[in-house]
């Protein structure tokens, strides 16, 4: 090869369509490098604005975490290492941040045998977070001076920015004063309960031997007085039944004595009980029950207690000239909550009785509160229902220790249905 063929000639030298043709990729490939470059400079500025914006996000959850004072705020990954730590859970437990975050694991503040009585670690404090995405219980924080606190501690699954799992968020919130006082509180109701049942089973044994006494009969103006004292003795020796039984279940004190229990026997006694109250009322209550028996395992005065209060609640809440309805049925349940008449894959076999009323309904902000001790709906209070709130949460206790379920669906001004359902 000669000096001559070892360079390639010039775009003056080539044809004149060759010439146009290289000018023409030069300009092309000029188009893209500067068009690449435009690209890469915007990708610059859009990497510069979401980094920027990560970091205040991330600097804004950081201020929110750390305005919180009252609830203690504790960030973990997987493995229960503390990764989150706020100036809360500082005050709380008595640890600085700088002496817990990647140093120690949550459950070195939790009372060890009530991690190891829960199946113990970190397994302990998130299974059922895992399972359902959610937990809210109360757990024993232990302080840095020895301290033991109770508190109410809602755990959920923490996650990356790319959506896998990262470790564990543990908001707590300092119950022990609180839960001291329920304590106080259900010894208090306990107490009186008892000491007013003796005078109160004195009173009406009295007014038994006056009203029924032959040697000394009362007039028609006596027997009417000491009648209105008799009913009010009882209705107040109901009462203090009642809060005896809450108590009972508050200290987790509420047995239950097992037998064969007709259902339908049952509801027909809760339509006797009531029905001198809807006669004067002007309430309808009609029965609808299945023409075999319908038999559970239960604790059958339990079970009439719970029936009654849900039909006398019904008759209370409907004005004269409405309808409650009770309805037994027997079915089969899917895991989901459905209800079915056939049986199928996943089923279990259940008994639902429905007390459906047209009365005065309840608003829907209140539905969750119904089955707490001593509440009282509104539209109860605004149309002079009379009660103290204890009923539901009775019937909901004595439905829980029979493994049953009781829900409730109401309108307000267009009625309420109570559904309690039992396994067969």
């Amino acid at each position: 090869m000669t000096a001559v063929d070892a360079f390639p000639p010039t775009t003056d030298a080539l044809p004149l369509d060759d010439a146009g043709l290289l000018r023409a990729e030069v300009a092309r490939l000029t188009g893209e490098r500067d068009a690449l470059r435009a690209q890469m400079e915007r990708r610059d500025v859009e990497l510069e604005t979401a980094t920027r914006m990560l970091a205040a996000r991330a600097q804004t959850m950081t201020s929110v975490i750390d305005a919180v004072t009252e609830q203690s705020i504790i960030g973990t990954d997987v493995d229960g290492v503390v990764r989150v730590w706020n100036p809360g859970a500082e005050k709380l437990l008595g640890r600085p941040r700088a002496d817990v975050v990647r140093k120690q694991r949550i459950t070195d503040f939790h009372l060890a045998e009530e991690l190891a009585a829960a199946g113990g670690g970190l397994s302990a404090l998130v299974q059922v977070a895992l399972a359902e995405g959610r937990d809210v219980r109360d757990w024993t924080y232990v302080t840095a001076t020895g301290e033991e606190r109770t508190v109410s501690v809602a755990v959920t699954p923490r996650s990356d920015d790319s959506g896998e799992h990262a470790g564990w968020n543990f908001v707590g919130t300092d119950m022990t004063e609180a839960r001291a006082a329920e304590r106080l509180k259900d010894q208090f109701v306990s107490l009186i309960s008892h000491e007013l049942r003796t005078p109160l089973s004195a009173i009406l044994g009295y007014l038994e031997l006056v009203l029924d006494d032959p040697d000394q009969p009362l007039t028609d103006e006596q027997r009417s007085y000491l009648s209105i004292v008799e009913r009010n003795a009882q209705r107040l020796l109901r009462l203090v039944g009642d809060l005896l039984f809450t108590a009972q279940v508050e200290a987790g004190r509420f047995t239950l004595q097992p037998e064969d229990v007709d259902l339908s026997a049952v509801l027909r006694g809760a339509e006797e009980t009531a029905r001198v109250a809807a006669t004067a009322g002007g309430v309808r209550v009609d029965l609808e029950l299945p023409a075999e028996a319908l038999v559970v395992r239960g604790d059958a005065v339990r079970l009439g207690q719970a029936c009654d209060n849900l039909v006398s609640n019904a008759v209370k809440f409907t004005p004269a000239g409405g309808r409650v309805t009770l309805t037994l049925r027997a079915g089969w349940q899917h895991a989901d909550g459905r209800f079915g008449d056939r049986e199928l894959p996943g089923t279990a076999p259940v008994v639902r009785i429905a007390v459906r009323d047209t009365g005065y309904g309840i608003p829907a902000a209140e539905l969750d509160q119904l089955f707490t001790r001593f509440f009282r709906a509104s539209t109860a209070r605004r149309n002079a229902v009379k009660g103290v709130g204890l009923g539901l949460s009775i019937t909901k206790a004595i439905t829980t220790a029979h493994g049953g379920t009781l829900d409730v669906a109401s309108v307000e001004g267009r009625g309420t249905t109570f559904t309690l359902t039992l396994p067969r």
